[in-house]
């Protein structure tokens, strides 16, 4: 995950990814693909060290054009969001250490309309109010087709790593390196005397 708040605002306290408000004048949408050059450019120009061409950023948008969804007020671009919506494969392939994040392979992906078995936060560059935006990120998420989808990203940066804490994404054990999971509420398990989240060390083999 790349770094999600360029110039982030307050992040006092915890608030569930799910329920972060959706109040904010944020427009959050569905890019378009003439918007690509200049995601790519903002992407490099925000985020050092990012290697996602506009042309890469084809490949999958072409794929998926649910996958790369941007922030805008009063006409101005803030910034954006790229996902990777992984099948069952990609999923195990995720938890294991068995995709490249940099270029994934697409028959790890699901198809567009086919329900996503995880959602990966691929890249993300906001700046300013843009922030406010990320309730309506969630909104998007829990549309039928992602919504028993857990998310999970891996921070990169410092900043990255103050959003996942304060969204209630925790780090999990797997063979993938600092992977955090948010886990969603409706897959959480019942509290019957113990946790009602998923034990840290046993999550590498849930799916298993």
């Amino acid at each position: 995950m790349r770094d999600p708040v360029k110039k982030r605002g307050s992040l006092a306290g915890r608030h569930d990814f799910d329920s972060l408000p959706t109040n904010a004048d944020v427009e959050v949408r569905c890019a378009r693909y003439t918007e690509l050059p200049l995601l790519a450019e903002m992407a490099h120009r925000l985020v050092p060290g990012v290697e996602m061409s506009a042309d890469t950023l084809g490949n999958y948008f072409t794929f998926d054009p649910e996958s790369i969804l941007t922030f805008g007020r009063n006409g101005r671009l803030l910034g954006a969001i790229a996902f990777l919506y992984l099948n069952d494969r990609g999923h195990d392939a995720l938890l294991l250490d068995e995709i490249c994040l940099t270029n994934p392979e697409i028959e790890l992906l699901a198809a567009a309309g086919e329900k996503v078995s995880a959602t990966y936060i691929w890249a993300c560059a906001i700046t300013g109010r843009g922030i406010s935006g990320y309730g309506k990120v969630a909104e998007h998420l829990r549309r039928p087709r992602y919504a028993n989808a857990d998310v999970f990203a891996q921070p990169s940066t410092r900043a990255g790593r103050d959003w996942l804490i304060a969204t209630c994404f925790e780090p999990i054990s797997s063979f993938q390196p600092d992977l955090w999971c948010y886990e969603r509420s409706w897959n959480r398990l019942p509290t019957s005397g113990t946790s009602s989240r998923i034990a840290t060390g046993s999550y590498a083999h849930a799916r298993h």
